[in-house]
């Protein structure tokens, strides 16, 4: 038997459901709010739907579940990375907290391309580890 269900993530968003999609829809172009109630709001992000609650102050993201943006170019690197920054924090090797806490990393789209000759991958990683924000020209040269 085969059960086709989607699956998609679910945000405790701490009662800032609306202002979260409203700022995730400004940062992605292809971003749209598919349904609100005062629970709970549905939107999708590049044809990948979201659920955010509006929960309360019990639940808090951290850093065991993140979101990936593979990027092709250093210029959509700067573009994610300062968007979903602002009012958030930086942390090391690409990874961030947006402004409602939920971790993103922000990579280069050839990453797994970097790592994937050992050689190579331990000077890859030693660069990498120095960044906060990820240069794609330092880590092809690494």
């Amino acid at each position: 038997m085969k059960l086709n269900h989607s699956i998609y993530p679910c945000l405790w968003m701490d009662g800032k459901a609306k202002e979260a999609a409203a700022f995730y829809c400004s940062i992605f172009s292809n971003a749209t709010i598919t349904s609100v109630n005062p629970l709970v709001l549905m939107m999708e992000i590049n044809d990948t739907k979201f659920m955010l609650l509006n929960g309360g102050p019990k639940y808090k993201f951290n850093e065991a579940v993140s979101f990936v943006i593979n990027c092709d170019s250093q210029f959509e690197i700067d573009y994610f990375w300062e968007k979903l920054c602002e009012g958030g924090e930086e942390s090391m090797c690409g990874w961030l907290k947006d402004k409602f806490g939920v971790s993103w990393q922000v990579v280069p789209a050839i990453i797994g391309e970097l790592f994937a000759d050992p050689q190579r991958a331990e000077r890859v990683s030693i660069e990498l580890f120095k960044m906060r924000k990820l240069d794609i020209e330092k880590l092809k040269n690494a």
